[in-house]
């Protein structure tokens, strides 16, 4: 009778697993269904932001060249040969020193700096900062022109190298002196003679 008694609960057990199994087939495919769908719409949007957020860094990139171009235009000017800045038609008849420091204290170039403080990064800011201040304060300087002109090509340098690492190339081995050279002929003696300035003082 025993055996009788577990035949019937394995029969019984037998059909409802064989009535249980579609539906938890259906349960578990329904759930895989489900969790499939979610990660693929949390990689959706992920994919989503990873793009806008690449679109939103392009933009930033293009306004960074194009507010770096229009702050370093004045010193383009100031670092033409004299011999060059001549022969283009549209500098006839002026001075480049006093053109570049027009544009420098107007009112679109501080705009510029404006936008450079908000768009740049911090290191760029800093250096833009340093050079200005130099600008500033030149006046008061009672040094020999050619140690403020070192310096301030130094300065100058130093902006240069920021905003080159700040269009992706944060890794540069490159120093100050090394970002002028191509269109300074002078730039190693100005080297030595800001390194053994640095060096006395």
């Amino acid at each position: 009778m025993a055996s009788l008694v577990e035949k019937d609960i394995l029969d019984t057990i037998s059909a409802i697993a064989t009535l249980v199994t579609p539906f938890l087939l259906l349960g578990l495919g329904g759930l895989g269904w489900l969790i499939k769908s979610k990660i693929q719409a949390s990689q959706a949007k992920v994919e989503s932001r990873d793009a806008r957020i690449r679109e939103l860094e392009d933009k930033l990139r293009e306004d960074r060249v194009k507010t770096y171009n229009a702050m370093l235009e004045p010193f383009f000017l100031l670092f033409t040969s004299e011999e060059a800045f001549a022969k283009d038609p549209k500098f006839k008849n002026k001075n480049k020193n006093d053109l570049a420091m027009a544009r420098m204290l107007s009112v679109e170039y501080r705009e510029v700096g404006f936008k450079l403080s908000l768009v740049a990064n911090d290191s760029v800011v800093r250096a833009y900062n340093k050079l200005m201040q130099y600008f500033y304060h030149t006046e008061k300087d009672p040094r020999p022109i050619e140690e403020k002109v070192c310096d301030w090509i130094a300065l100058m340098g130093d902006l240069l190298l920021e905003i080159r690492k700040s269009m992706g190339n944060e890794s540069s081995a490159l120093d100050r002196w090394e970002m002028i050279e191509w269109f300074m002929a002078d730039a190693p003696s100005l080297k030595e003679q800001h390194i053994s300035r640095a060096v006395k003082a």
